[in-house]
């Protein structure tokens, strides 16, 4: 039996033991083969995060593949940004990361690119049916070849990031990929750093690795207060993610660290687009704008990011959750080590510290991501419901959810695409404003919940 629910929005992730056994994995690989097959793609990239299930994990996937006449490039322990790099420098037709980014240790799950555009939604919908009832292609002999892309990928970005001025750096590599090529990348480029928890261990001893929750954030802020550091940075389970922190400790958020990207890309490309998501704060937009730029509100979702930028041709884009995007010098896809050396850059040429930085951006008041319980069966209709009531007195954005906009700030109420829940994020020009949206839209949802629950 495999397990429907595994197969989320944009990729598969299940308990490693159970939900993950090896005849659902051989299944899932072979329905992945069958895509592959069908498409005409031959040459396919395969690497793995640190955990203990993914070697295994891995070996399996690869074998499985080549079994179906696919020629495997397995690239081995690197993180999930390396893979997209092969794929997309080395023109490969796909690609498969084992990863379970952020989860807790017994959890893998499997990241999928067709060509270099990432499988979502009904495709991913598709391998669990596939892998369910076939059918297959015939078996014929493939081929799996080992390579080391690191040097590669390193010598890629030394060429193409410079820095004036020596900056400290720590960096919080959460135990996961990102220790294997964040601190030795950042030395090259000249940075001076300071790494903690840098050594890949998929067991994560020493604090859940997700830079986007504050607590997993404290050691780094330490680290850096206690170094004197100009900057920390913090890293997810498979490196597609950063959190930053300033010389103060304050964290800059993925929306806030667009707006310094931004800024730098727009002084080099007038009139650039650049493109966020609905949860992303206004004082996002008004800076695109006032800098010169383009900005698109799109829809929340990595994949769906992606696939936008291609479309406009954006030069850059990011999400709160900490998902950059460079297309310019770079390849489109979300990178947070590369990110990273972005930033460095950035202070490298600049006449202001991070913390200098930090206090350019405008402030906005604005909650958290929040979740609120709501069935999977009531959530986009409890959503709905929400929309049209707000749309009666106030400006809605309702590209993905519904994004109210008030006198003294917004409200976003959306459906989440990974969990049974809705998410909210509320901001406001001050705190007593933000508690007014907050408790209007609060109540606004309790009285839907308790309709759709009827």
């Amino acid at each position: 039996m495999i397990n429907e629910a595994i197969f989320r929005e944009y990729d598969i992730r299940g308990l490693a033991e159970t939900e993950l056994a090896d005849p659902v994995v051989e299944r899932i690989a072979m329905a992945t083969a069958a895509i592959y097959v069908r498409e005409g793609k031959k040459d396919i990239a395969l690497g793995m995060d640190g955990r203990p299930s993914s070697l295994h994990i891995k070996d399996l996937f690869c074998q499985t593949l080549a079994r179906y006449g696919l020629q495997v490039t397995d690239l081995g322990l690197v993180p999930t940004p390396v893979v997209y790099f092969a794929a997309f420098k080395n023109n490969m037709d796909g690609a498969v990361i084992i990863t379970a980014s952020h989860n807790p240790s017994e959890y893998n799950g499997f990241k999928i690119m067709l060509g270099t555009a990432a499988l979502y939604g009904e495709q991913i919908k598709e391998i669990y049916h596939l892998a369910c009832d076939g059918p297959f292609p015939k078996e014929e002999k493939g081929a799996i070849n080992k390579k080391d892309i690191l040097p590669e990928y390193m010598a890629y970005i030394e060429s193409n990031i410079k820095l004036n001025k020596k900056i400290r750096v720590v960096v919080d590599g959460g135990n996961g990929t990102g220790g294997i090529t964040a601190p030795e990348l950042y030395r090259r480029l000249g940075a001076e750093v300071t790494p903690i928890y840098c050594d890949v261990d998929g067991r994560f001893p020493n604090h859940h690795p997700d830079p986007t929750v504050v607590k997993n954030l404290q050691d780094l802020i330490a680290k850096v207060k206690e170094t004197g550091a100009d900057l920390g940075i913090g890293l997810d389970g498979d490196a597609d993610r950063l959190g930053v922190v300033d010389s103060c400790g304050r964290i800059l958020w993925g929306d806030q660290l667009l707006v310094i990207y931004a800024r730098a890309i727009l002084k080099d490309h007038p009139g650039a687009t650049i493109i966020s998501e609905v949860k992303a704060s206004e004082v996002l937009y008004s800076e695109i704008k006032k800098y010169g730029g383009v900005p698109i509100m799109w829809k929340a979702g990595h994949s769906l990011i992606k696939k936008k930028i291609f479309e406009v041709n954006a030069l850059a884009a990011g999400e709160v959750s900490g998902h950059i995007f460079f297309n310019d010098k770079w390849f489109g896809f979300d990178d947070a080590v590369y990110a990273g050396a972005r930033l460095l850059e950035i202070l490298g040429n600049s006449g202001q510290s991070m913390a200098e930085i930090y206090d350019s951006i405008p402030v906005a008041f604005n909650t958290p991501e929040i979740r609120v319980d709501a069935g999977d069966h009531v959530k986009f209709r409890i959503v709905d419901a929400i929309r049209d009531h707000f749309k009666a007195n106030f400006p809605v954005i309702d590209i993905d959810g519904a994004r109210v906009s008030f006198p003294h700030g917004w409200a976003l109420v959306r459906a989440s695409n990974t969990q049974p829940s809705l998410v909210v994020r509320c901001e406001a020009d001050s705190v007593e404003e933000l508690k007014k949206i907050q408790n209007q839209v609060d109540e606004v949802i309790s009285r839907f919940q308790a309709k759709f629950k009827e």
